[in-house]
């Protein structure tokens, strides 16, 4: 077979026609070598704990499982090529999240990008996505603004629902529990100042009062709050049987360990972003059994065990139990719409993400106007498992265990 490079296709051309040529050549398949892959993630600054566990070690697992398996398969150009991967830290500032995706596009000349960590970021990213062309499958972001979202940037896809969903499905739950006579009427809500905890607080503040509970502590505090004993100390003298913060990994921890030292133990203790973690348990210790949460998973998946044990194999962790096996699902759902395609064509794989289904870890997932709506949204560590509880929408829930039990005094 003779083969024709584009070099030799191209000369002798004037200027108007290869420019011409240019824009419209298929990238012939001896022109490829791998797929390149770019992104922009949090290795240093306060959101590298929360990246360094749900997205990062995901984006390793699935470059490694794809080139294990021989590659992605461009059936149009005939080649099954192996991933290659272009990576800046973002130093968990936005302004740096979106030069980088510049640089990515512009200058990198990356065939897709994969989203950064959080919400904040993706929001502030998302613009740029779009602006390039690229697919953004924000697999760590929770808004209630993707509806209106998906309309303004068409290549962005939103993996965790929004805030409504968690606020809905947790007063839900805590209305049976209150209904049942298990817990008393007053509430206490501390958020933290950013796109996360404002989306959550928006929408729980609204849910809980229309539910008839009593909200006598509902305030947010600064990114970065290291102190919470003198909000530990406020709440703990309003009589409140649920606590509920909306909080990123570094409070969730500081949250946790300074209302043991407190002795501020409420029968319902929920807490936002790293509860679901792997690290959480060792930061706990045995007071992390009934501590719930933002996520959970269905612990009896055998998908998700392989998934697991692959994560845990390569990464030296294992994932946590909410946003990393999203965030793996939507990879997978990358890979087979490429597939599905047969080429590096952005629109064409965008539009497939957008109305296909697809197999992966957490079961066949079929996007609604862009979103996952099939979501975990409340879970509880039972026995050494973060289990999604039994009001959410997903197979294989559990029962909540309210009074959590009562902490044990620190050493």
């Amino acid at each position: 077979m003779t083969t024709i490079s584009r070099r030799t296709v191209l000369q002798g051309m004037g200027v108007s026609a290869l420019a011409t040529a240019l824009s419209g050549l298929p990238v012939l398949a001896q022109d490829r070598t791998a797929i390149r892959i770019g992104y922009a993630i949090s290795k240093t600054g306060p959101n590298a704990a929360g990246a360094g566990i749900s997205t990062t070690p995901n984006y390793l697992l699935w470059v490694d499982d794809v080139n294990k398996a021989g590659g992605i398969t461009l059936s149009k150009l005939g080649v099954t090529l192996p991933i290659e991967v272009t990576e800046y830290d973002d130093r968990s500032t936005a302004e740096e999240t979106v030069r980088a995706i510049e640089r990515l596009a512009t200058q990198d000349n990356v065939d897709l990008i994969l989203p950064t960590w959080g919400t904040g970021a993706n929001l502030a990213s998302g613009p740029t996505f779009d602006r390039f062309g690229y697919p953004q499958l924000a697999g760590t972001a929770v808004t209630d603004m993707a509806p209106d979202l998906v309309k303004r940037w068409k290549h962005s896809f939103w993996m965790l629902g929004g805030g409504h969903d968690y606020a809905e499905a947790l007063v839900a739950l805590l209305v049976k529990q209150r209904d049942a006579g298990t817990i008393n009427n007053k509430v206490a809500i501390a958020s933290v100042a950013d796109g996360f905890g404002i989306d959550l607080s928006k929408a729980a503040t609204p849910a809980f009062t229309e539910a008839g509970f009593e909200l006598v502590y509902d305030k947010t505090y600064p990114l970065g709050t290291s102190d919470f004993a003198p909000v530990i100390s406020e709440v703990a003298g309003l009589g409140v049987d649920t606590f509920v913060a909306f909080s990123y990994p570094p409070d969730t921890f500081a949250l946790t360990q300074q209302s043991v030292v407190a002795n501020f133990s409420p029968k319902v203790f929920y807490l936002g972003v790293g509860t679901a973690f792997p690290i959480y348990p060792g930061i706990a210790g045995p007071n992390h059994n009934g501590v719930m949460g933002i996520g959970g998973i269905d612990p009896d998946s055998e998908a998700l065990a392989a998934y697991f044990e692959r994560h845990t194999a390569l990464n030296g962790q294992a994932p946590d139990n909410w946003a990393s096996a999203v965030t793996y699902a939507s990879l997978e759902i990358l890979a087979q719409a490429i597939e599905r395609v047969g080429d590096i064509d952005r629109e064409a794989i965008s539009a497939e993400i957008s109305s296909g289904e697809f197999d992966t870890i957490i079961g066949k997932v079929k996007l609604v106007d862009n979103q996952l709506r099939s979501l975990w949204t409340v879970g509880q560590w039972q026995d050494g498992k973060f289990v999604g509880l039994a009001h959410t929408e997903r197979a294989g829930a559990r029962e909540p265990v309210v009074p959590k039990p009562a902490w044990v005094p620190a050493a």
